[in-house]
């Protein structure tokens, strides 16, 4: 049996359809879903009994488990047990412009980012889309709370689950489901090019961020192995054709890492690299983790490298500091569950 919770409002209309029903009885369940909540065929009252029963033969509304949760300032991260007793983590960060939820793709990770720790973890399997969903459900529940961002940013790279992701944002986007602006929605992907083409044809207002964090190949090659696959000059020109047919403008993440990729000429070289894109940059101070050896880079050289960025004319942020009490950092939590 299949979990409903895994099916777009296209997917569900099919369903009815092929049980002899009207397609319009998924809309009604999708707002008994997603806008009241129920958590039981039962209670969605303007459905006959026998399309009740034929569902509770065909689904599940099964949730996971919080297995734990943590809280610190301004940032609540969750660890849940999913049906195969794996685990995947949700962070949900309190912003001055909202609660953004960091939302985890896949168990695991094989892109294997050096600084990461869902890379030194490999990847174990794609979540499913419900797998995804829930992570927001349940967080919204148990703070009784609205989110109003979601980020594909936790563990796992979403392009490497690129059908369930899609469905995931249908979902998430979808007037008679949870009904959360497409702007309101990143995609974070290392660089994987076909996919990125892939996604441009969609024409989905979502934002996309690039897993950038070094501005060579040099550099890249030595803490993101994805770069050898889709090198700075592939994924570079991928990236402009993007901003041109999207007209969408698109975020550089930049993790700072003490003595690795925070000096000023690694500042001069990026903003070179970037120079006249439609596009900023998110410098993000790291989040240790003590399997690996990794260190943020001190405050002066963060600050230098901004203002290196400013002065030539490269638009900047540095993302709010999230989480280092409560092992923030993607894949951090479920290793230390894990292998306690």
């Amino acid at each position: 049996m299949k979990n409903i919770y895994g099916y777009t409002l296209e997917s569900l209309e099919q369903y009815f359809e092929s049980i002899g029903e009207k397609k319009f009885k998924a809309t009604q369940v999708f707002e008994w879903l997603y806008k009241k909540r129920v958590k039981s065929f039962d209670e969605m009252a303007n459905v006959k009994k026998e399309t009740i029963a034929h569902m509770k033969q065909d689904f599940l509304m099964d949730y996971p488990k919080i297995a734990a949760k943590k809280v610190g300032k301004d940032v609540y991260k969750y660890l849940f047990t999913l049906d195969d007793y794996e685990h995947v983590e949700a962070v949900l960060m309190l912003h001055d412009y909202g609660k953004s939820l960091c939302v985890s793709t896949q168990v695991g990770c094989n892109m294997g980012c050096k600084f990461c720790e869902s890379g030194r973890r490999k990847k174990v399997r794609n979540l499913k889309t419900q797998e995804m969903i829930l992570q927001l459900l349940q967080i919204e529940e148990d703070l009784n709370t609205r989110i109003t961002h979601v980020v594909l940013m936790g563990i796992g790279e979403p392009f490497d689950n690129y059908e369930n992701v899609m469905d995931f944002i249908d979902i998430l986007n979808t007037g008679k489901g949870i009904d959360l602006g497409a702007r309101h929605i990143t995609i974070s992907t290392s660089g994987i090019v076909p996919k990125i083409k892939q996604f441009m044809e969609t024409k989905k207002q979502v934002n996309l961020a690039i897993s950038l964090h070094a501005p060579t190949n040099e550099i890249r090659n030595q803490i993101m192995p994805i770069n050898q696959a889709y090198p700075l000059e592939e994924l570079l020109p991928t990236l402009k054709e993007y901003i041109k047919k999207t007209n969408r403008r698109l975020t550089f993440e930049y993790i700072l890492l003490d003595g690795v990729n925070d000096t000023e000429t690694c500042a001069i070289q990026l903003a070179h690299l970037i120079k006249g894109m439609n596009a900023y940059v998110n410098l993000i101070p790291y989040n240790e983790t003590s399997y690996i050896e990794f260190r943020k880079s001190k405050d002066e050289n963060i600050t230098r490298f901004f203002t290196t960025l400013k002065k030539h004319n490269i638009q900047v942020t540095i993302r709010k500091e999230f989480g280092s009490e409560v092992d923030a950092a993607c894949g951090q939590l479920r290793s230390k569950y894990e292998e306690a």
